[in-house]
């Protein structure tokens, strides 16, 4: 969800030179999928909550035609390696208040059985993402072996587990060790990390120095008590954001992401689960389109910055050798070295209601989330949160002249404003590619009518 998108080739270029042979796709795009003909990467394609309702009809038309067009046309001998399709995304979350149950059930039959019915559905599984809050250990025993299902969904998610087991498929769960750290002030910041030093917890003969394997066996606690002890597991997200909050940095996320590599391929599992654990790394590139509601920190998930530079260095490997780094997205085409900033001499008090009202609109209209507090850019003066504001949109605007005047308070420099923290991004020249390409389709019609009309 971005604003402007690297080209998906030379994504998956990327993805092939550094290793990565799997990647989950929450919509099914036409695009990228072309891109990843040919390759070996195992795909997980996801169907959009807001789809579930059409997937659960009694007639199954819809996933019928939805299967023919994104997993049949692509799924033959060297073309897209579809492994699952994930119908919908998390959809027992509490904040959704129920929206989505009656329907998830028929979406996920209909869409294995059309799977199926296209003769794919020995290879290809249909299963559901599902948020760590399906499960829960209650206040009074708060360890893994307490685990249980919600009691409110515990009858629909056990159907669930039942049809994903018969059908060999996995139980799809998102666990977030950082949105602990973020949802409680008191939680224990190293308990959020594999190398950390405060307090085991223990649960029987078992002890857990981290919350992801205590997450991680709660689930399988659960699923043992519902008579699937050895049901297989997938971390359909794990991750660790760079920004938007003061415990999302590069430092931590590197900390956080290595040591979960090293972890899950050494073998070892968790204390309740042994053997490596697959993992989907949350996530791959930074989105500046994505809803911050949760939280700034939303759009820095990426191992790679917006135009697919790493961010840190990172051992996929999990030997952790120093100074491996990952491969850079290549051949991204910028824009100008141009940017739009707070005129010099603009008096704070004589703007003192023009400014704000200019910044806001600015903000509202692009990402500037990290001017948040804790963040990258929260130390900047209110002269520079007004340039950052406005060079944001001036980028997403593709550098119009006229996207940076805001009532006279700004101008356009060749001098880059960031700073040793804060970065002002120059964005990928996607627009104008775009924009180019379609005025050459365009020329050519003419063209070609002109063509047309002379010999008439």
């Amino acid at each position: 969800m971005a604003t402007q998108q690297l080209p998906a080739n030379s994504v998956v270029e990327m993805l092939m030179e550094n290793g990565f042979n799997k990647v989950k796709l929450f919509e099914a795009d036409e695009v990228i999928l072309n891109a990843l003909i040919g390759t070996d990467i195992e795909v997980m394609i996801a169907i959009p909550n807001y789809m579930l309702m059409d997937f659960s009809s009694d007639d199954s038309t819809f996933a019928d035609s939805w299967v023919e067009a994104n997993v049949t046309a692509y799924a033959y001998a060297h073309g897209v390696n579809i492994r699952y399709v994930a119908v919908g995304n998390e959809p027992f979350l509490r904040s959704y208040n129920g929206t989505y149950l009656q329907y998830i059930l028929p979406a996920l039959k209909n869409v294995q059985e059309a799977i199926n019915k296209a003769g794919l559905g020995a290879v290809v599984k249909a299963t559901i993402p599902f948020n760590a809050d399906i499960y829960y250990s209650p206040e009074s025993n708060q360890v893994p072996s307490a685990g249980d299902f919600r009691p409110e969904v515990r009858d629909l998610t056990l159907q669930i587990v039942q049809y994903l087991y018969s059908n060999d498929a996995p139980f799809v769960v998102n666990i977030y060790p950082f949105l602990s750290l973020y949802g409680n002030m008191y939680f224990p910041l190293d308990f959020a990390f594999f190398d950390g030093s405060n307090k085991p917890v223990r649960d029987g003969d078992n002890v857990y120095t981290n919350v992801f394997d205590a997450n991680f066996d709660t689930l399988v606690w659960s699923l043992k008590k519902a008579g699937f002890p050895d049901m297989k597991i997938v971390v359909g997200e794990v991750g660790w954001p760079t920004d938007g909050d003061k415990n999302a940095n590069n430092e931590y996320a590197m900390r956080f992401n290595q040591g979960l590599i090293k972890h899950c391929l050494s073998g070892q599992g968790t204390p309740a689960r042994k053997g490596k654990l697959e993992v989907y790394l949350f996530s791959l590139i930074d989105e500046n389109a994505k809803s911050i509601a949760p939280g700034n920190f939303e759009r820095h998930w990426g191992l790679f910055e917006f135009d697919g530079k790493p961010k840190y260095e990172l051992d996929l490997s999990g030997r952790m050798q120093k100074d491996i780094g990952l491969v850079a997205v290549e051949g991204v085409n910028y824009m100008h070295k141009r940017w739009c900033i707070l005129k010099p001499g603009n008096n704070i008090k004589d703007n003192a209601e023009d400014l704000p009202k200019n910044i806001d609109y600015a903000c509202s209209l692009s990402d500037c989330t990290a001017l948040g507090y804790g963040s990258s850019c929260n130390h900047l003066s209110t002269e520079g949160n007004a340039s950052y504001a406005f060079n944001m949109y001036y980028q997403l605007k593709n550098q119009n002249s006229w996207d940076c005047d805001f009532d006279g308070l700004a101008m356009v420099t060749d001098e880059d404003p960031s700073d040793d923290k804060c970065r002002f991004p120059l964005m990928v020249a996607v627009g104008h590619s775009l924009e180019m390409l379609l005025s050459m389709k365009l020329l050519y019609i003419i063209l070609v009518a002109v063509h047309v009309f002379l010999d008439e």
